[in-house]
């Protein structure tokens, strides 16, 4: 898994039927102090994040592990929204 940033939409008319209905976002990986880093993935989201939202994205074959993506082709999902992250017993994001 990954930390990112939602920092955009893919929007494609014309795609696989399995994926009809699946909301594709912009993930901008993120360091432990929430910097933004300059790698990017596309992701299915599965739970509802929105733009600006701290997330966690599983790729490679754990990505069609969710209810959203089984049996989907599909190679990263944003599984979770974050609330907080904290490393050492310090926070270090707080949504």
């Amino acid at each position: 898994m990954t930390l990112g940033k939602v920092t955009g939409t893919i929007v494609a008319t014309k795609k696989d039927a399995k994926l009809v209905g699946s909301k594709l976002m912009i993930i901008q990986d993120v360091d432990l102090d929430g910097n933004l880093l300059k790698t990017y993935n596309a992701a299915v989201d599965a739970v509802g994040a929105g733009i600006g939202e701290l997330v966690l994205v599983a790729t490679g074959s754990s990505a069609r592990q969710t209810t959203a993506t089984r049996d989907k082709p599909v190679d990263a999902v944003i599984m979770a929204i974050v609330d907080f992250v904290e490393v050492h017993g310090e926070i270090r994001y707080q949504k």
